[in-house]
């Protein structure tokens, strides 16, 4: 039987000697690859281990991500393991439930002609904003071209809030972000000042339902008419992308009159994170055009060495089929009402938490959860000196419960909040659980007589 190697425990992992099997060496690098394998089982038996560390994802409460499905999505994940979503003539129905899946979300969102519309699945929100921001910079260029005039400085309008996708869409693809800074006045982008950004150079504006920072909506119906009022007044037909991450698979449940999506004709485009509100495992987005013409010919690619010819335009090459698949299963499963009543318990529980944690002296909430079941909440003026919010997330991971504190973005990076991501999974007893455990921590933190020994300011997960 090999020796186990006695190095810095930092660099190997091992298995429990109860698992090791005799001749099998039961420690392996963790950086370096070995020269002979291990059995399944002890193999299995490292990395279980390994991920037992991971936190509960129930617990989790920073992220927007699903982390349940039912044991019949379970089954059909297991059995599209294999599918790539690229190859569509080796997996054919899969390419064609991509399509009844985009054109779902096409009708919900209020599409004037579903058929007419053009989409794709993609890795998450993150490729998604990248296409249609990409859309709309190559239409930009194109109008730019025909009439004879540079295409040198494209910019990009958005809320200093915004995700951070779209800085790296700016950033990869040479547009210039402009920012217009949130405030206690202006708390999204709500089409104020507008007129001070959009020149002809702009190629569009992005409107997020559902701000990463605190779950709020952008009113996008009032963003279009402050561009309504600029093109009436200097000609500039400025089209917007509804970033939808989280609230395009909200709002048609739970706020149906609201106008923000294609009835609104300067919507050209919409994404959506299926792995969040679309509940669907990790990790699925979707992009989807109110008309074929927006999204420019030269954006779609033919291939025809997988055995047949077939478009693609996502930024992505092979990627999973499975949650495709899973996507139409719950739109098959759950229907309308089903994804309403989901969400509605969802958002029961974001107001609940919020109602309970806004009576509480110390803090002063930032929204209720009123949008999509996302809030916040800063600390009070004049509270305390002796701790922050920093201190109060710790105090809540020390529980189990991973509740982030973050400053806010630029010209109010001095306020720090905390946020409460409400997912499906999160119930009302677990929720009446967390809030009991918030006022004992609070309780707690405001019986000290001076300030927290060592404060200091810890990262806070918050895309």
């Amino acid at each position: 039987m090999p020796e186990p190697r006695r190095s810095d425990h930092t660099d190997y992992v091992a298995v429990n000697p109860i698992f090791s099997r005799p001749g099998e060496d039961s420690v392996a690098s963790k950086y370096t690859l070995e020269p002979d394998g291990m059995l399944p089982e002890t193999a299995y038996q490292i990395v279980h281990d390994e991920t037992m560390l991971d936190g509960n994802a129930r617990l989790n409460l920073a992220t927007f991500v699903s982390t349940w499905m039912d044991d019949h999505a379970t089954k059909l994940y297991a059995e599209s393991f294999d599918k790539n979503m690229i190859d569509k003539d080796e997996y054919p129905q899969t390419a064609a439930i991509e399509t009844y899946c985009w054109r779902i979300l096409a009708d919900l969102w209020h599409s004037p002609s579903p058929k007419d519309a053009i989409g794709t699945s993609t890795i998450g929100s993150s490729e998604a904003c990248m296409l249609g921001g990409l859309a709309m910079k190559r239409r930009w260029q194109h109008a730019r071209k025909a009439a004879g005039k540079s295409t040198e400085t494209p910019n990009l309008i958005m809320s200093s809030a915004v995700q951070v996708c779209w800085e790296k869409f700016c950033n990869y693809w040479d547009v210039e972000a402009r920012y217009v800074p949130i405030s206690e006045e202006h708390r999204t982008l709500d089409g104020h000042d507008l007129d001070k950004y959009v020149d002809e150079n702009t190629i569009g504006v992005v409107a997020i339902m559902g701000v990463t920072y605190t779950g709020m909506y952008e009113p996008v119906l009032e963003i279009s008419k402050a561009l309504d009022a600029i093109q009436e007044k200097t000609g500039l037909d400025v089209p917007i992308h509804v970033d939808g991450a989280s609230g395009a698979m909200i709002a048609p449940f739970l706020q149906p009159e609201l106008e923000w999506d294609f009835r609104l004709p300067r919507v050209h485009s919409i994404n959506t994170s299926a792995h969040k509100y679309g509940l669907v495992y990790p990790g699925l987005g979707w992009v989807v055009w109110r008309s074929q013409d927006l999204l420019p010919d030269d954006l779609v690619f033919k291939v025809s060495y997988l055995g047949g010819s077939m478009p693609t335009f996502a930024l992505n090459f092979s990627r999973p089929g499975a949650q495709v698949i899973l996507q139409f299963y719950l739109f098959l499963r759950l229907g309308h009402d089903g994804y309403r009543a989901i969400q509605q318990s969802s958002q029961d529980v974001a107001k609940f938490l919020a109602e309970g944690i806004g009576k509480l002296d110390a803090f002063e909430l930032w929204n209720d959860g009123s949008d999509i079941p996302v809030f916040a909440w800063r600390l009070a003026e004049g509270h305390t000196s002796n701790w922050t919010l920093y201190d109060l997330s710790d105090r809540l991971r020390g529980k189990g419960w991973l509740v982030p504190a973050y400053p806010m973005p630029d010209d109010l990076a001095d306020l720090t909040v905390q946020r409460i991501v409400v997912r499906n999974g999160l119930s009302m007893d677990l929720a009446a659980n967390l809030l009991r455990i918030i006022e004992e921590e609070t309780a707690f933190l405001d019986e000290l007589d001076s300030p927290m020994p060592r404060p200091r300011v810890t990262e806070g997960f918050h895309h």
